[in-house]
């Protein structure tokens, strides 16, 4: 587990600020780098630097997406879209995608989900239980940090079921083992390693993975404060991913 290192760990954008700049130091660089193929493009390695290897390991992987599955994403922000686009990798029959934002429930319907549902009218729970015939979902995939989606992904997961919580919760969440006790089901949280990432680097190089799609913005880095006011308007400017270039060199930088 990289991300709990006692020496190392999470550390840029936690311990120490981010990195968007023309040039950046790294903590432990021979040891936390991947070297980029040169006919990957830079808007798809940035994507890989965090929301792919996030949605991957601490949702798909930790949620163990199989064949046939039914797999539930609470939430279709980055990091959801993120884990819809490589949860279809494993194969799932269905993959229902749960949002208050339309748009964004469009924007999944457009990159893989069979279903969704828009949970603004607090009926979420009732609409995928009706479309499991009301056996739940294998696979709960909570994209947010919520209660409120922590508490759709309880209600809606099946006996032997899996919930995997990626969202940072900043609040506690009810957890009703008085009704999940005897179902069997297995509930993971986990920071995101980045082991994955030389895995998706084939994938994205072989084609079966178009990680440029999640990019809906791009600025130039003497723009960044307008490249902060779009991301922190995101519903109202249909935001995902925005991505600062650098001109100078051709490379990219994800906005957080």
């Amino acid at each position: 587990m990289y991300s709990q290192c006692s020496t190392g760990g999470w550390i840029l954008g936690n311990q120490i600020d981010g990195t968007q700049a023309e040039y950046v130091r790294i903590p432990y660089a021979d040891t936390s780098l991947y070297a980029i193929p040169p006919e990957i493009d830079n808007e798809a390695a940035t994507m890989l630097s965090d929301i792919f290897p996030t949605g991957l390991e601490c949702g798909v992987l930790n949620g163990e997406v199989k064949p046939g599955d039914i797999v539930a994403i609470v939430g279709s922000g980055p990091v959801g879209l993120a884990a819809l686009l490589t949860a279809q990798l494993f194969s799932p029959i269905e993959i229902v995608m749960v949002d208050l934002d339309g748009n964004r429930l469009e924007t999944a319907r457009s990159l893989g989900a069979t279903k969704i549902v828009n949970s603004s009218d607090g009926k979420a729970v009732d609409r995928i239980m009706a479309l499991t015939n009301g056996a739940g979902v294998d696979v709960a995939i909570e994209a947010v940090g919520i209660p409120a989606t922590f508490d759709i992904c309880q209600s809606i997961i099946a006996a032997g079921g899996r919930i995997a919580n990626v969202g940072v919760h900043g609040k506690p969440v009810e957890f009703h083992i008085e009704r999940l006790w005897s179902r069997n089901i297995t509930l993971t949280t986990r920071l995101v390693d980045t082991v994955t990432t030389p895995m998706l680097l084939r994938i994205v190089q072989s084609g079966r993975l178009d990680a440029k799609k999640l990019v809906s913005h791009r600025f130039k880095l003497s723009e960044i404060m307008k490249a902060y006011d779009v991301f922190g308007n995101a519903a109202k400017e249909r935001a995902l991913k925005v991505v600062l270039e650098n001109t100078i060199r051709g490379a990219s930088e994800e906005n957080p």
